[in-house]
């Protein structure tokens, strides 16, 4: 009976470690653009993809999270560390990025941090998802002024959409739904 008891927590042990490592992704970084699974079942690198929505047809992560760009970012090098980086996550990935549907591939691109990790570049621009975005198609940081510049979310062009997005709908039944 002991065999049988050890062997069942083994077993235990073996599913609570695969299902625990299911549920980090890369490198452990919250900003990382979600992973999609190739052929051979490994994590392949980040996609962007583009969604439409209140403000436009927007760039957004595999997972239809918002990505922004930051206007105190000059060319492709990212200058958001630390609290910045925290509040606007940078979307990191291993490999090369994928170009999701309606992503124009040859504007894809990586730049690597002054942490060593790569983040993706559309149109040259580093890309951050922002910790206020609950849910896929918030656009709660559009056009905020955090860390001492303004965010935007990008067009599938590669440029920063200006428009604001719409107020809430008190008439709506599920708040946040941004629409895409």
């Amino acid at each position: 009976m002991g065999n049988r008891a050890g062997a069942a927590a083994v077993a235990t042990m073996g599913l609570l470690a695969a299902v625990l490592g299911g549920c980090s992704d890369d490198g452990g970084d919250s900003g990382a653009a979600s992973p999609t699974p190739s052929a051979t079942g490994t994590r392949a690198a980040g996609t962007v993809a583009a969604a439409s929505g209140p403000l436009g047809t927007i760039l957004v992560d595999g997972q239809g999270r918002t990505l922004y760009l930051w206007e105190a970012d000059t060319g492709s090098r990212s200058t958001c560390d630390g609290d910045c980086a925290t509040a606007w996550p940078p979307v990191t990935v291993t490999g090369k990025p994928v170009a999701g549907k309606g992503v124009q591939a040859s504007l894809l691109g990586t730049t690597k941090r002054a942490d060593g990790r790569t983040e993706i570049t559309y149109n040259g621009h580093p890309l951050y998802r922002y910790a206020g975005d609950t849910r896929a198609g918030d656009t709660n940081g559009q056009g905020s002024n955090g860390f001492g510049a303004a965010w935007y979310v990008l067009d599938t062009a590669g440029n920063k959409v200006t428009k604001s997005p719409p107020p809430p709908s008190p008439t709506s039944s599920s708040p946040g739904d941004g629409g895409y």
